[in-house]
C-alpha cells in the first residue's frame, strides 16, 4: 500500500466530476486500499477518489474512533438509492480542508447503493455520522465541496484562510 498526496483546496481538480468506475479489477482494489491508508494516517473518518487526485467515482469510510477496531468500507459507483425527510446538522471537516469546519445540514438516514472491493453489487441503509460522512464522499464525487452548503461569506473566508496558507508555504 501507498500513501497518497490528499489535494488541498483551492484547487480546481476538487470541483470535477469523477467517472464511473467500470469494474473493480485490482487496480481499483488497491486504489481503495491506499486511499485507507492515507484516510488512516491523515487522520479521517473518509475520503474520495479527486481527493488525491483521480477522477474516479470511488470513495472509503471508516467512523470507527482510535479506541475501536477499524470497520472500513470501500465503494466503487456509489450512489443514494433513498434519503430520510428528517435532516441533522453535523460539523463536517475535510481533508481537503485542513483546519476548516462547518455545520452542514444533510438527511439522517440514507439508504446507498455501491460496488464493493469484490465488484459485489451492495446496498446498505446508513444513519447518524455514518449516513453524513457517505453523502460528503458521494459529494466530492460530483465536485460538490462541504464548504458549498455554507453561507458564502463563511465559505469565501475559509477558502482566502486556505490560498494563503498555500501562498505561504510556495
Amino acid at each position: 500500500m501507498a500513501r497518497l498526496e490528499i489535494i488541498v483546496a483551492p484547487d480546481a481538480r476538487l470541483k470535477a466530476v469523477c467517472e464511473p468506475v467500470a469494474e473493480v479489477d485490482d487496480a481499483v482494489r488497491r486504489l481503495m486500499d491506499d486511499m485507507l491508508e492515507t484516510m488512516y494516517e491523515a487522520p479521517g473518518i473518509g475520503l474520495a477518489a479527486p481527493q488525491v487526485g483521480v477522477r474516479k467515482r470511488v470513495i472509503v469510510v471508516d467512523i470507527a474512533g482510535e479506541e475501536e477496531e477499524r470497520r472500513p468500507l470501500r465503494m466503487a459507483n456509489p450512489r443514494l438509492l433513498a434519503t430520510s425527510e428528517e435532516t441533522a446538522v453535523y460539523e463536517e471537516g475535510c481533508l481537503s480542508f485542513p483546519e476548516q469546519f462547518g455545520d452542514v445540514c444533510r438527511p439522517e438516514q440514507v439508504t446507498v447503493g455501491y460496488l464493493d472491493e469484490t465488484g459485489a453489487e451492495r446496498e446498505l441503509e446508513l444513519d447518524g455520522l455514518l449516513a453524513t460522512c457517505v453523502q460528503h464522499e458521494i459529494d466530492h464525487l460530483d465536485g460538490i465541496l462541504f464548504v458549498d452548503y455554507l453561507t458564502s461569506l463563511k465559505r469565501n473566508m475559509i477558502v482566502r484562510r486556505l490560498a494563503k496558507a498555500k501562498r505561504v508555504k510556495a
